[in-house]
């Protein structure tokens, strides 16, 4: 009975965002964006292997930002057994997927919990556009806006070959199955691509060259980051 209420306020809540939205695009209203001069908002995106752990935390420390990872996120409100994490397990416990209003009311509490943050990035979040369009859909309602999807890319060959070197240090066994490797650099370039052109569109996509030393690919990143 909790779970259907909890889902129910979470869907409302979700849903009259995105009829709000909706109203306001549909009459070409422009609703202006106070904050998005000032904050920096990054969708960091790259297949697995491709250093975006690495790269995460240079950024965060050189432009102040807050890192928003929703695999974070969703062990912290489980972990914790917060309402949102209940209701995730719930599904997760079934084998469902769990709703996207649930994912973007954990990025919402986290977001409020840094009022003064100059910037966020969003790493592992949007996967798809409906998840895009929601997360701009919360942004605006804070006054922001994504500033630009930034995107590390590395052909598979090379993903193969790190993602291979870093089994023998990672602990983690399907860091070393060729089969799940693939499966992993599959999954990301089917869900990406969508994506991809959702922020094209916006003139906001950015793609990175992950290939060379961890400076080279830094100072790629900043150039374009401090070009925005």
């Amino acid at each position: 009975m909790v779970q259907c209420f909890s889902m129910l306020l979470v869907r409302e809540k979700f849903s009259k965002r995105l009829r709000n939205y909706d109203f306001l695009a549909l009459r070409g209203i422009f609703v202006p964006l106070i904050k998005s001069y000032s904050m920096l908002n990054l969708v960091l995106f790259g297949p697995p292997g491709a250093g975006k752990g690495t790269q995460s935390a240079f950024l965060v420390d050189r432009y102040h930002l807050v890192h928003l990872s929703t695999g974070d996120l969703f062990r912290y409100n489980i972990k914790n057994e917060t309402a949102l994490g209940v209701l995730a397990k719930s599904y997760m416990d079934k084998g469902q997927l769990v709703p996207d209003s649930v994912t973007i009311s954990m990025l919402e509490d986290a977001v409020n919990k840094n009022p003064e943050a100059k910037g966020f990035i969003f790493d592992g979040f949007p996967r798809t556009n409906a998840q895009a369009a929601a997360l701009d859909v919360f942004l605006q309602g804070q006054n922001t806006g994504i500033t630009s999807m930034v995107a590390l890319e590395v052909p598979e060959a090379e993903l193969r070959s790190r993602l291979a070197s870093r089994a023998k240090t990672s602990g983690r066994p399907d860091d070393a199955n060729p089969a799940v490797i693939q499966n992993r650099i599959d999954v990301y370039n089917n869900e990406t691509a969508p994506v991809k052109e959702f922020y094209e569109t916006q003139g906001k996509y950015h793609g990175v060259n992950g290939v060379g030393s961890i400076e080279d690919i830094t100072e790629r990143l900043v150039a374009i980051i401090d070009a925005l």
